[in-house]
């Protein structure tokens, strides 16, 4: 498989804190789905900041590829976290879904009709065709989160970053969110970042640990050694659950995990 996402010896950080993420080195390709887990304040989010260039790195670089071959940039689909999202803006679904043209849409000039098709069949996808003229103020947290998953993959990006999609607690959809997730990792590479770590490894490929540094597992098959060696003062267990496992902590004294980003 073809290389999308290279990063060499990448250090990043902040006037009160200079060493948020030091000397990570990171491959991903074009059939990968990365989870990456780790301990709040660790450097999860800055590490995607300076991916999508919201954050300029202190050293290091981060190199694109594009069909093989070095590019200046990709495109990138960018799932956030729900406290992101204003749902008080007057904004339908449709409407959501249809933005994500706007990179690839120019400026007066109208949608074609292949383009407003293409939003309908993402809404299909969805699950939301019934719901696409509904305000999002309307929705439910997981609908909106597949409207803005709409958003992000309609224009059919060479890599989808999802920053803590299980944040918007929509438990009655989750199974059918990642069923989703796996349905477009058969043509993109996706990067899942989660606090929960048993959802994590029941879904992806292979997994990075992000706390300052970057250890990488591959394959999806997480020992609990492997978890304690690379979250450090925090021990965790793996719970099976149902089709999804969930994260279940020993008992222990404060630590990095404890602490908000």
């Amino acid at each position: 498989m073809n290389k999308v996402l290279e990063i060499n010896n990448l250090s990043v950080g902040y006037e009160d804190n200079p060493y948020v993420l030091k000397n990570v080195n990171l491959d991903v390709y074009s059939d990968d789905f990365l989870g990456i887990i780790g301990p709040n304040g660790g450097g999860k989010t800055t590490l995607l900041k300076t991916i999508l260039g919201l954050v300029k790195p202190t050293t290091g670089q981060i190199t694109f590829f594009s069909q093989g071959k070095k590019s200046d940039k990709i495109n990138i689909g960018y799932l956030p976290q729900i406290n992101q999202i204003d749902k008080k803006f007057p904004i339908s679904v449709y409407d959501v879904i249809l933005s994500g043209l706007t990179v690839e849409h120019k400026i007066f000039t109208r949608y074609t009709k292949q383009q407003k098709d293409r939003v309908g069949a993402i809404a299909e996808q969805m699950g939301l065709s019934n719901l696409i003229d509904r305000p999002i103020g309307a929705l439910s947290g997981g609908q909106l989160q597949r409207a803005l998953l709409g958003r992000a993959i309609i224009d059919g990006p060479d890599l989808l970053i999802l920053d803590e999609p299980n944040s918007y607690v929509d438990k009655r959809f989750e199974t059918d969110f990642y069923k989703i997730l796996e349905d477009i990792n058969k043509e993109t590479a996706i990067i899942l970042v989660s606090h929960d770590v048993g959802t994590v490894v029941s879904l992806v490929k292979n997994i990075a640990c992000v706390n300052e540094g970057l250890h990488y597992h591959s394959g999806a098959d997480v020992t609990s050694e492997w978890l304690q060696e690379t979250y450090s003062a925090c021990p965790i267990e793996i719970v099976g659950h149902g089709d999804f496992p969930h994260r279940v902590l020993e008992k222990h004294n404060d630590c990095a995990c404890c602490k908000e980003d």
